[in-house]
């Protein structure tokens, strides 16, 4: 038999009366989760070789370099079983971070030198980018593969140098060598593009009529040599000729085994701009998650995906390397967080691929760590670890609930973050950590790191002054 309206809505009604009357029914679900499987955080113990690359444009693979698909690290099994951030890693992502909250303050990185210095000492400086993804390029006729830290922070692209006059640090692959590519010439002193180092953040210099370059970072980590042109190829049919670049002579501080640095940032040094004619001001960047067993991409040019939602880029951060972002607001489970928009407005924010951890104001994310523990109360709390203080311990769970945590952007655009930019792995699963961090003062800037950014296509679209997510992007 039918049922009527009238007896649909006063059921209804009953039901509301009930729950009032009962509030231990309220004990129900009432906010948004990921459920997770404890697994997931591990990575794969093996890589997707034929994972899609895209071809909307010119791509580049991006590999996590702790991830399955690693080519740095040959031990897979160590891989898998360590976890995705550390010590050392979260030490060097809080000095990126000062030293990106110094360089907007003061506008002044770059200073001239009168020649190649074996001692430099530690000094505040453009940010480092070790950050955590790789970018395969090739360099030189003939070509040879390097793997680079991309970073959005920095514009000077840079790579070691054989023979090294100074002195140079382990790293994994062949160094590059001059002397045995056809297409590689030095830049002379006079040259305007010599001039223009200081605009992107170094530092330059002359040594025989030859224009040096060093970019020195804020941990005191630096790279000096000749600044030169050389054949980059992107791909056979894509070959970028008369490349500005650092060919690095003397180079030392917390690199790792990586060959050198891609500049993203938004100087005319970078490859950004260095290539802006010809993919038309666009690149697009999906980085993988540590726990992945797929590459990610970083494709020039090309078509923007339909699924994208667009944020204009800041005023405020017009003049510096950053791309700089309008945060609106911020929701935990579901919940929007009571902040009022002037405490984003005041510090601006930035997104950065090179920042691993997410820096929020002490007062944001004191609330957003409040609501997260709210809503986490029933599993156990452990103690902080470096920069990370809201910390659980997860032994003994096969799953788990975790809220959802959203950025709301300028232009309506919400970024949902996936579970693995949520939570970290310190320690198995005796240690995971909410994967953000306050800054010193509620005056410094929001840094969107690249946790919180993973499997979303961000598409730079500088033409037309604006950064774009897209979900699924490294799929």
């Amino acid at each position: 038999m039918a049922t009527s309206m009238s007896s649909i809505s006063l059921s209804c009604s009953i039901l509301i009366f009930l729950l009032t009357l009962h509030p231990c029914c309220c004990s129900l679900k009432t906010f948004e989760t990921h459920n997770i499987k404890i697994v997931s955080f591990l990575p794969l113990d093996y890589c997707n070789q034929s994972s899609p690359v895209h071809h909307r444009g010119s791509s580049l693979k991006i590999e996590h370099r702790h991830g399955p698909c690693a080519s740095l690290t040959n031990d897979k099994r160590r891989a898998k079983k360590s976890p995705s951030h550390d010590e050392e890693m979260l030490l060097q992502d809080q000095l990126r971070v000062k030293s990106m909250h110094a360089r907007f303050s003061n506008k002044n990185a770059g200073s001239h030198f009168k020649e190649m210095q074996a001692d430099i000492p530690v000094q505040s400086g453009i940010p480092l980018g070790a950050g955590n993804y790789l970018v395969k390029m090739a360099l030189g006729t003939p070509k040879l593969s390097l793997s680079l830290a991309l970073d959005t922070g920095s514009d000077i692209t840079w790579t070691q140098c054989e023979p090294c006059v100074g002195s140079c640090y382990r790293q994994a692959q062949t160094k590059f060598d001059p002397r045995k590519s056809s297409s590689y010439k030095n830049v002379s002193c006079s040259s305007s593009s010599c001039r223009i180092i200081t605009d992107s953040g170094g530092a330059r210099g002359c040594v025989s009529s030859t224009c040096i370059y060093k970019v020195q970072y804020g941990d005191g980590s630096y790279s000096v040599g000749f600044f030169a042109t050389e054949k980059l190829t992107i791909s056979p049919s894509d070959v970028i000729s008369n490349f500005l670049f650092g060919c690095g002579q003397q180079n030392a501080g917390r690199f790792g085994r990586i060959a050198g640095l891609l500049g993203l940032g938004r100087g005319k040094l970078s490859l950004a701009l260095q290539t802006s004619e010809k993919y038309n001001n666009l690149f697009t960047y999906c980085l993988p998650s540590f726990s992945s067993s797929s590459t990610g991409h970083l494709t020039l040019g090309g078509q923007v995906p339909k699924s994208v939602k667009f944020t204009p880029l800041s005023p405020a951060f017009k003049n510096t390397p950053f791309y700089g972002i309008d945060i609106k607001g911020l929701s935990v489970g579901g919940h929007v967080l009571p902040i009022d928009a002037s405490v984003f407005s005041n510090a601006g924010a930035i997104i950065d691929s090179g920042t691993v951890i997410t820096r929020l104001q002490p007062t944001v994310y004191s609330a957003l760590s409040s609501k997260f523990q709210q809503l986490m109360k029933d599993y156990p709390k452990t103690d902080g670890f470096s920069i990370l203080d809201t910390c659980y311990d997860f032994s003994g769970n096969e799953s788990i609930s975790v809220p959802r945590i959203s950025f709301f952007f300028k232009g309506g655009v919400e970024v949902d973050i996936k579970f693995f930019g949520i939570l970290t792995v310190i320690n198995a699963w005796d240690k995971v950590c909410l994967a953000f961090a306050p800054n010193d003062d509620d005056g410094d800037f929001v840094v969107f790191g690249n946790s919180q950014q993973q499997t979303y296509d961000v598409v730079h679209d500088l033409a037309k002054g604006r950064i774009g997510f897209a979900p699924s992007g490294c799929n």
